[in-house]
């Protein structure tokens, strides 16, 4: 775990999971509880961690793009398949963890 948190790439990996965990949380915990049970501090509590990750998650995509040379393209992929549920962990799986080999 710690050896993926020695280099750009690895710390955007790792931002980039618990932001998609906290997406999951906010998706399907936070808003059944705001919508269904009628309990909208959730969505504030979650809503605002979210936030924080997904401004990580897009400060390292572009710290990334500019270090290790990625095209606009990709950089441009990995910031729209984060707004997918479940995005970030596909955008992991196929291009990100080969890189970070």
């Amino acid at each position: 775990m710690f050896q993926l948190l020695q280099n750009t790439l690895g710390r955007m990996r790792f931002i980039a999971f618990t932001e998609g965990i906290s997406y999951l949380i906010l998706l399907f915990i936070a808003m059944p509880l705001k919508y269904v049970w009628g309990h909208p501090m959730a969505v504030r509590s979650f809503g605002s961690v979210h936030g924080f990750l997904f401004v990580l998650y897009v400060l390292f995509v572009y710290l990334c793009y500019k270090q290790y040379g990625w095209n606009t393209r990709k950089a441009a992929i990995l910031l729209f398949i984060s707004l997918v549920p479940f995005g970030n962990f596909y955008a992991d799986r196929h291009y990100l963890q080969s890189e970070n080999q």
